[in-house]
């Protein structure tokens, strides 16, 4: 076993779970600040996330990808490969092949760590990515592997306790914003066009709620010509809904039904998450089964929220044709913006900082100690974290597209 204490002389990366503009900066971000304060510890980088770590399958960085690692800040995705793998579901890690019947993939993984001289496993990944990593921290721990596990918070939906800001989210709204700006002109291919916008966000709205600021304050740098019919009034988001917020389905039909009457169009933000129990229990209703992912969510793309949103709305609107379009893997792909970087590198100094004394947890702004920047506990860290509806940059937002706020929904976590 390792003095877990000890200089490290070996560290690991891995990312996992879903794309967000940050993987690769943050890849390449590791890589620089070990070149510059600690060349002398070995870097490896395991192929597809926890998949990787399992098979043993890994890059190792050598001098010629130490010298190019700068290049991947200006790159989106992740250059090492993502998978989505729970370590703890030993069911489906034996049906993917990777591990044996009768295997304990925490065992395997910590096992490869310690046959790959790891001293240093750096997670890069959302709230499931670093509860896998808080489950193989602890294993290490109860079982005197003297291993240190530190995670960098990935995620677009900004939904990690108690982390204020995840990397790449402020990145996926801005390119969110972008992406609608050239659908939007759809709204002139159809009289009375109804154009959804599906944003990525299972829980919370926060990225709805950001893409649709950033898309105003996008529209509010440029030059229009109402009187040729192109008017900012038109392209302009005229309702947003997202899974914090109850809304009357109803009276938000009349409202909008106003702004079809008028503009001959209307422009709605959803998120991914809004409406899913509602559609769940149609599904189970009528007897079909609800796809669900290795940590049990339910697959989106199978409930498909935005076809569901512009079918409720269709009817009521007058709608002559229903336009829905996702903007995650667009944004969700992104290089990181100048916002992002400075954050993935404040917090990759801090996480190599934190390696070198050994110190595990999640780096991020701790919204329960004064926003401090830190190594958070992983026992402290979990999903689910909502927006907050009343939030003033939103509540304003709604405000200025003549929508009621309505009630803020209790989410449980």
């Amino acid at each position: 076993m390792k003095t877990p204490n000890a200089r490290p002389k070996k560290v690991a990366l891995l990312t996992a779970g879903g794309l967000a503009p940050c993987l690769s900066s943050a890849v390449g971000g590791l890589i620089e600040r070990y070149t510059e304060i600690a060349p002398d510890i070995e870097i490896i980088a395991y192929k597809g996330g926890y998949k990787g770590l399992l098979l043993g399958d890994s890059y190792k960085v050598g001098p010629a990808e130490r010298a190019a690692a700068g290049v991947l800040h200006r790159h989106g995705g992740s250059p090492i490969g993502n998978s989505r793998v729970k370590l703890t579901n030993v069911k489906d890690c034996v049906k993917r092949g990777l591990v044996k019947e009768g295997q304990d993939p925490q065992k395997v993984a910590a096992d490869q760590l310690v046959k790959d001289g790891v001293d240093i496993l750096h997670t890069i990944g959302g709230d499931d990515t670093n509860t896998a990593a808080a489950d193989l921290a602890a294993f290490l721990a109860k079982n005197d592997y003297g291993l240190t596990v530190i995670g960098l918070p990935k995620t677009i939906d900004n939904d990690v306790f108690p982390i204020r800001q995840s990397l790449g989210a402020w990145t996926a709204a801005e390119q969110g914003a972008r992406y609608f700006r050239n659908v939007v002109a759809e709204d002139g291919a159809n009289p009375r066009m109804l154009i959804i916008h599906e944003v990525m966000g299972r829980n919370c709205g926060w990225l709805t709620a950001a893409t649709a600021a950033e898309y105003q304050k996008l529209l509010a740098r440029e030059e229009f010509a109402p009187g040729l019919g192109l008017s900012r009034e038109a392209l302009s988001v005229h309702g947003i809904f997202i899974p914090e917020m109850a809304f009357d389905i109803a009276a938000e039909a009349a409202r909008l039904k106003a702004v079809m009457d008028r503009l001959d169009n209307v422009n709605i933000f959803v998120s991914e998450g809004a409406g899913v129990e509602t559609i769940v229990a149609e599904m189970q209703s009528r007897g079909q089964e609800v796809p669900r992912d290795a940590f049990g969510h339910v697959k989106l793309d199978a409930v498909n929220p935005g076809k569901w949103f512009g079918d409720q709305f269709a009817k009521m609107l007058g709608a002559e044709k229903v336009l829905v379009q996702k903007s995650g893997y667009f944004a969700r792909a992104a290089a990181a913006n100048q916002a992002d970087l400075m954050l993935i590198k404040s917090c990759v100094d801090l996480a190599v900082e934190c390696a070198l004394r050994r110190e595990s947890g999640v780096i991020g702004h701790d919204e329960d100690q004064n926003n401090v920047l830190r190594a958070i506990e992983f026992t402290r860290i979990k999903g689910g974290k909502p927006f907050k509806p009343t939030t003033p940059w939103f509540a304003d937002l709604l405000k200025s597209i003549g929508q009621p706020l309505g009630a803020t929904l209790s989410v449980k976590h």
